[in-house]
Parts: structure tokens; C-alpha cells; sequence
């Protein structure tokens, strides 16, 4: 487990708040919160959005919140790793109680140091002694591969790692808190659900009321909430953790993030985008197939992304099949030179067949019909989106059948849900396992409010603001996006003025060449 290692170069030391370490930071550090509180006795000022401590040369530390942030007193406990024999092999029991990660590893001789999170693992000193956790589990959103496989490494973290009996599953996602039973989870119970897609606990959309939910906590005896979801999830649990913290309970709340599109920001992925791009992979093989079999023939396969189109691109350049990937970062339009049909119409008089892989975010603008349902939203508060994928295969159609000398098959390939239910692979599933034994590890020591993920390959405690501020999305000026561009060989998708403008200025710029006998003049184009 590569949270009980020793640091690398991207981790610092620091004083940690609630520690009871003995160990010297390396710099002076002032703590302040994000809205500029004074500092009070405890050194430490929390508001809703930031935690932040600051040291020397530019360290910022964003900080998760911690029990003794708002509970003066609580007794600690020693940890029983310490007498676990199967961690009798590790060096390093425990994670120094002042590691930090670096946000950004890449940087300049005189830069400053940047955003640190706390670094995730085992602590000496825990605030809970083991027949005194009552640990609940829900899940909420849409189906993601790995969702059974977290599931069952929390409940077997809890039972092996520190000796915890009493785990409970929240039915139905959030509503289930006060609307349905709740489910005991035990080792035995949840053995072979990894084998499984989907999640054994039943998911649902909304049903956020945190009055109801803090209150069937507190009556249940809960102390330990473990919330799997996305943004609009970790938005709920955000809430929920400040109603705790309003009334002064010793609970924790912690988020595991979920989303299949990859679009958490922060954290390097989330868990099952590797599964997903995997059985990406298989439905553009058959798109592959059939487009080859027959004479012009288009294979178009829409993907998960509603706002990002990592599925989308990284399943296109992982199958090197694909002749096209549109996604929602980088517009496109259909008529006129440069436009996605002049393309098609290119590729198919050069090999006779081609794969376009679409994600279902992309081309929304164009669709007129999603006028009427711009602001029209789920009940996780996501825009409801047109089908993208029978959109665009519609309109290759009709545009070829005007074309009498070019008749075309087209085959429309949806695997969406085929993709969202199956089970993770095994990268997923070592994943899957490093998140929720990272988040056992902070809830026992005392920590709250926080999501945990890998950032820049070592798992993190990170705040929940930060991953519910904005979405993670390609960036098509970057170097990844560039070798898809190669890979497919299509073109940037420019608009129809910016094409039109361009060979006007090259003609002008050609005529001006010959009036005054410029030759081999080379205009050059860098591309990062």
C-alpha cells in the first residue's frame, strides 16, 4: 500500500493540527482561513470554504478539517496496525503525521513551492476505539464500475485494520437515510461483490434533506458516514459534514469521488475510467468491424462525457481504430470546407470506411431541438442532454442521400449502460482498494469533511471545495489532445469564418509574394 511508504519529492513535512507527534516542521507557518478570519488560540481558523496553512518560499497547504478543529478534549488512542502481524513486514508503520503532497511536482530553480494537501494513510493516534465505531456506506448518482469493489474495501478495512464490528449500507442512495431500512455489511457479506457490476446498496438521484439526514445519523448512533459520488454527491456530503459540525457531533464525513467520466478535478482519475475505457475499446472494435465489411460504410459510437471526453479520447487513442473523436471541449460544425461531412466524405474516397467516436456531450449547440431543454435538469442537478448519437448519424445520413454518387451504410453503436454496469477491471480494483483503505485510515484518525484521492500518484486528503468548484476537462491546446489530432488525422473542426478568413489571407499573402518574387517563404506553426 504506497500510503504506508516513505515520502517522495513530492511530499513535505508540516505540524499537523490534533497531532500528537513529536516531530519539528521545517518552516514557520501562519494559518489562516480562506476568508481572511483572524487566527484563533488553537492556531487554526476554519471557515466553509479553506483550512490553509502557509509556510516559507510560497507552501500553501490546503488542509482538510479535523475533530479537534471543533471538539476540545477528545481522548486519542493508540493505532492497532501497530500489533496487526500482516503489517509486521512494512518498514514504516505509520505516515509521518506531517507529510504533505505537492499539488504541481513540475516546476522552475526559483518557483515557489505551490498547494499541498495532507497526505493520506495511517496515523499513530486514533480517536476511535474500535467497538465504538458505528460506520455507514452510501451510494449515490449513476452506476460506475468499482462502486462494489470500494463497498467492500471499507467494510474490509474497517473489520481487518482496525477491528471495527459494526458497519452498516444506507439503501437508495441519500433518501435511504430516512426513507428506507439500512442493510448490515459484514466481511463474509460482501466477500465476492467486487465480481459484480452496479452496487449492491441501490442508488438514486437527489434526495438531499440534511435536517433528515444529520438527524437518522445522530439517532442511529452513526460516526462514521462514508459518502461514494460525484460532484453533486460530494456538494451533499459538503452540506451534510457542515450541519455535523454546526451541532458539534463526533462524526465524520468522508468522500470517496465517483465519476466515470474522469472530470473530478484535482486527483489524477477517478475509479472506473480505466474499466470504462476498456469496454469503450470493444464497442469501437465492433464499429471497426462492421464499417470495414461494408462498402462506405461509418461506424459511430457514442461514449460517456457529459462535459469532459476523456472516455472519448483516451478509448480512441488506446484502439487506433477511430478516424474521428468529437468531444465537448473542442466544438465542430458540419457544413462548408473544414467541416466534419467534407472530412467524412475525404475518408471514406481514401479507405471506403470510417469510425467516428462521439461523446455525449459534444455538439449540443447544435442541436436544435436542445433549445427547449437548455435548462432542464435531473435531480443531481445535471442539464439534460439531447442524444448526440442519433442526432448525428441522422444528419450524415440525410447529407449523403443528396449525394446520389455516393451512397453510404451507417452503423450507430450506444454501449452506455453496457459500459456503466459492468464490473472494474483489475487496475480499478488495486484502485479501488488503495481509495477506500486511504479513507478508513483518515476517518480513524480523526479527519472530516474531506474526499480522498491520488494526486500525482499519492493518495491525498483533499477539502471539498476543491473538487466541487469546477470540472476536470481536456485540455485541447495540450499535448494529449495533440496526439489524438495525429492519431485520427482530422482536422481542428475551425469554424467556417476562421477557415474562409485563412485562405483569404494565404491568397493575399500569395499574391503579395509574386508581386515582388518572395520565394520559399515558410510560415511555421508550434504546436506544444
Amino acid at each position: 500500500m504506497d500510503s504506508l511508504y516513505s515520502s517522495s519529492s513530492a511530499i513535505i513535512s508540516l505540524k499537523s493540527p490534533g497531532s500528537d507527534s513529536s516531530s519539528v516542521s521545517r518552516n514557520s507557518f501562519t494559518c489562516f482561513s480562506g476568508s481572511g478570519h483572524k487566527v484563533g488560540s488553537s492556531g487554526v481558523v476554519m471557515d466553509r470554504k479553506a483550512k490553509i496553512v502557509e509556510g516559507d518560499n510560497g507552501y500553501v497547504l490546503e488542509d482538510v478539517p479535523h475533530f479537534s478543529d471543533y471538539i476540545p478534549n477528545l481522548p486519542t488512542y493508540p493505532n492497532p496496525l501497530q500489533d496487526n502481524p500482516a503489517y509486521s513486514v512494512v518498514k514504516q508503520y505509520f505516515v509521518n503525521m506531517d507529510d504533505t503532497v505537492a499539488q504541481k511536482i513540475i516546476g522552475h530553480k526559483n518557483s515557489p513551492r505551490g498547494i499541498h494537501f495532507r497526505r493520506a494513510g495511517p496515523r499513530q493516534r486514533v480517536y476511535f476505539e474500535a467497538e465504538d465505531v458505528h460506520a455507514c456506506i452510501v451510494t449515490c448518482g449513476g452506476l460506475c464500475p468499482g462502486l462494489n469493489t470500494v463497498i467492500r474495501e471499507i467494510v474490509c478495512g474497517l473489520h481487518h485494520m482496525y477491528g471495527v464490528k459494526k458497519v452498516s449500507g444506507i439503501v437508495g442512495g441519500y433518501k435511504g437515510f430516512y426513507s428506507r431500512n439500512i442493510i448490515p455489511l459484514t466481511p463474509k457479506s460482501v466477500n465476492d461483490i467486487h465480481k459484480r457490476g452496479g452496487t449492491i446498496l441501490g442508488t438514486s438521484r437527489g434526495g438531499h434533506d440534511k435536517s433528515k439526514i444529520v438527524d437518522s445519523i445522530k439517532d442511529r448512533g452513526i460516526n462514521q458516514v462514508y459518502i461514494i459520488g460525484g460532484d453533486g454527491t460530494q456538494k451533499g456530503a459538503s452540506v451534510i459534514y457542515e450541519e455535523i459540525k454546526r451541532r458539534g457531533l463526533k462524526v465524520v464525513v468522508a468522500g470517496i469521488p465517483k465519476t466515470i467520466d474522469n472530470d473530478i478535478p484535482v486527483i489524477d482519475k477517478s475509479f472506473g475510467f480505466d474499466s470504462a475505457v476498456e469496454e469503450a475499446q470493444r464497442a469501437i472494435n465492433a464499429a471497426h468491424v462492421e464499417s470495414e465489411s461494408f462498402e462506405n460504410c461509418i461506424g459511430v459510437v457514442k461514449v460517456m462525457g457529459r462535459y469532459s471526453g476523456f472516455i472519448a479520447m483516451y478509448a480512441t487513442l488506446a484502439s487506433r481504430d477511430v478516424d474521428c473523436c468529437l468531444i465537448p471541449e473542442s466544438p465542430f460544425y458540419l457544413e462548408g470546407p473544414g467541416g466534419l461531412f467534407e472530412y467524412i466524405e475525404k475518408r471514406l474516397k481514401e479507405n471506403g470506411h470510417m469510425v467516428i467516436v462521439i461523446a455525449e456531450g459534444a455538439g449540443q449547440e447544435l442541436l436544435s431541438e436542445s433549445i427547449s431543454s437548455m435548462d432542464k435538469q435531473d435531480a443531481s442537478g445535471n442539464k439534460l442532454l439531447q442524444d448526440v448519437g442519433l442526432w448525428i448519424s441522422q444528419k450524415i445520413k440525410d447529407h449523403f442521400s443528396k449525394k446520389s454518387k455516393m451512397a453510404i451504410n451507417l452503423k450507430y453503436i450506444d454501449p452506455t449502460y453496457m459500459i456503466r454496469a459492468i464490473p472494474s477491471n483489475g487496475s480499478d480494483n488495486v484502485y479501488c482498494t488503495l481509495l477506500a483503505q486511504s479513507a478508513v485510515h483518515g476517518a480513524m484518525a480523526g479527519y472530516t469533511g474531506f474526499i480522498v484521492g491520488p494526486v500525482n500518484g499519492r493518495h491525498s486528503y483533499i477539502p471539498f471545495h476543491r473538487i466541487t468548484e469546477e470540472q476536470h476537462q481536456v485540455v485541447i491546446t495540450d499535448r494529449m489532445w495533440a496526439r489524438l489530432l495525429s492519431s485520427t488525422h482530422q482536422p481542428s473542426f475551425l469554424s467556417t469564418k476562421d477557415v474562409i478568413e485563412d485562405k483569404r489571407d494565404e491568397e493575399v499573402q500569395q499574391e503579395h509574394c509574386s508581386d515582388n518574387n518572395l520565394v520559399n517563404k515558410e510560415i511555421s506553426y508550434t504546436c506544444n
